[in-house]
Parts: structure tokens; sequence; C-alpha cells
């Protein structure tokens, strides 16, 4: 049992591998259905969240605090699935959430640029200059909205446990790859790496609930132990309490909740 998330370019076929590697191991495969839930859930139009993706970082900025609801939107949809395990992840963002889940093999899929180019080609009809200027645009607005949102290069190799480049080796060669990988003692979920998972899912779905009204909010996890950090002025602390309170203690899987209300300005 462990989760692996793939990231990729435009036509690199990292969507052909995560579907082929769920298939062989038996695993839900999951990506945009991931937008639609986050969509759904906190009544969000998914065109928003496409354009966040695809556009350029600047769309959230056309929001009120449209980087962190975008954020905890995703991260709680995204961790809905993966801590129920035997889950491949296909899409932009996940391996930035389970970099302390040991269970998690997070998988980048490169390929050459002349074969990306021949299949922007093929499928738009298009010239091979055309092609190619889509393809860096593409990979640079990519680059941007994880370093916008997240401080992270997709390009950097840390970030990854594996690295796969399609070309002397085919996808199913890639496949044989991440299947034998994943099933190391290293990837099998362990307690602990259940726990951690379960932590993260927990503190995602709370920060999802309060983020529209305190996005300036933190939230951990600890075996339901829900810890909330935020800033008030003094004269509300009760009301804020309350409030914060009241919104998470209905989530499933919160035992206690303990509040850190920090001192601030009161507002005009």
């Amino acid at each position: 049992m462990a989760i692996i998330t793939v990231s990729r370019g435009s036509y690199s076929k990292g969507r052909e591998l995560a579907e082929k590697v769920a298939q062989r191991l038996g695993y839900e495969c999951i990506s945009r259905e991931v937008l639609l839930e986050a969509s759904k859930e906190f009544n969000i139009p998914e065109i928003k969240l496409v354009r966040a993706i695809h556009d350029a970082p600047s769309i959230l900025d056309r929001f009120v605090y449209g980087k962190e609801k975008y954020v905890a939107f995703i991260q709680a949809a995204i961790c809905r699935h993966l801590k129920n395990d035997n889950v491949v992840y296909c899409g932009l963002a996940g391996h930035f959430f389970v970099g302390d889940v040991s269970h998690a093999l997070r998988v980048r899929v490169v390929a050459d640029m002349q074969a990306r180019v021949k299949a922007e080609m093929e499928r738009e009809d298009i010239s091979a200059r055309e092609a190619e200027r889509i393809l860096k645009k593409d990979d640079e607005e990519r680059r941007k909205w994880s370093m916008f949102l997240y401080g992270i290069d997709t390009r950097e190799p840390r970030n990854y446990d594996m690295i796969l480049h399609i070309s002397k080796i085919t996808v199913d060669d890639a496949v044989d790859i991440v299947c034998h990988t994943v099933a190391l003692e290293h990837f099998k979920t362990t307690a602990a790496s259940r726990q951690a998972m379960d932590d993260l899912a927990l503190a995602a779905e709370a920060k999802a609930v309060l983020v529209s009204s305190r996005p300036d909010v933190e939230v951990q996890a600890a075996n339901g132990i829900v810890d909330i950090t935020t800033a008030a002025p003094e004269v509300h602390y009760q009301t804020i309490s309350e409030e914060l309170q009241k919104a998470v203690q209905s989530i499933a899987g919160v035992k206690d909740i303990r509040l850190h209300i920090v001192p601030s300005d009161p507002v005009d």
C-alpha cells in the first residue's frame, strides 16, 4: 500500500504512465477530478481553479485572498484522496504536500522537447515553431505557478524521489520501474506514516473550512488534536474563539482543538 504522485510537463506521457501504474497495481488514479471536488465543495467555479493553473499565477490576485483559498481548497481535496492509500495522483501540487510521508513515492516524468513538439503539432495542427513556443510558455507558467504558491521550483530534483526520462526507455519501461520501486520496504505504509498522512489531511480540511473567514490562519494536526493559530484584536478573542471552535469541531477525526490567538491591531 502506498501513494504515488506523478508530476509532468505537457506531452511528456506522464498521464499515460500514471494510468498504467494504477491499472497494474489496482490503485485509484486521480487528476482533474480533484479540481471538480474542490470547486463543488467550496462553491468556487471550476474555471477559476483551472485558470489559476494554466493562465498564470496572477489570476489569483483578482480574488480576495485568492492564493490562500486556492492552496487550502486544493490541498484538502488532494489529501482527502491520498489518505486512503493505494492511489496515483497525476497533476500539479501533489508532491508538495506529501514530502514528510514516507510511503509516498514522488515521481517526475520528463521527455525530449523534439518528441513533445511533434505531439503538439499533431494535436493542434500547427508548425513546429509554434508548437515549441506553446510548450515553453506552458512549462514556464507551471514553474511560476509552483514558485508563486509554494516557493518550490518544479525543475528542482530534490523535490522528487525519482525522475524518469521518456526517451531511451518507453512508458512501459517506466511503469516497470515505478512498480518495482514502490514495492520496496521504504515505501510501505506503516502506522507512523499513515498517521502522518491522516494528520496532513485533517489539518488541510480544517484550514479549508477556516480560510474564507480567517485567511491568515495556520493549522496543524497530530493524532486528532488540531492546533489553530490566528491573529485578532484582544477585544474579539472570545468571539473569534467561539467561531473557530464551531467551524472545526464537526470535522470527522477532530478529537480536540487548541486555539492560539495572537494580538493584532484593531481594524478602524
